[in-house]
């Protein structure tokens, strides 16, 4: 059996220097003078630009992609037909069959996809 009189050998030192409080909250107030305004968060697209309470960003984020679809589909509502800007001289008529473009089209698409073209 081991002897009575021998003393642990236990490191019972912390892991991490303790510090005084105050020395700790010098730390803190150090990091957070050295912490970037608001304006750079955003400006680097770490924070959003909005003031919104986070419980509505996501809802305001789905409202502004709505808005701009449904502005682009005004725009487009207003585009002239294909015939009128043929006629104008602005489009070149395709002499292919809609199917020739549209397999050509999907080619394209695989292509693109696998690496080639």
């Amino acid at each position: 059996m081991a002897d009575e009189n021998t003393v642990s050998a236990v490191d019972e030192s912390p892991i991490s220097p303790i510090r005084p409080n105050n020395e700790r909250r010098n730390s803190l107030e150090q990091h957070l003078k050295q912490r970037p305004d608001r304006s750079e968060l955003v400006e680097k697209n770490i924070l959003p630009a909005s003031r919104v309470a986070p419980q509505l960003q996501e809802k305001q984020k789905e409202l502004e992609r709505h808005m701009r679809a449904d502005s682009l589909n005004e725009k487009i509502s207003h585009r002239p037909p294909p015939e009128k800007l043929i006629s104008e001289g602005v489009l070149h008529e395709d002499p292919r069959s809609p199917e020739e473009r549209y397999e050509e089209a999907i080619e394209e698409e695989y292509a693109k996809r696998e690496g080639g073209a």
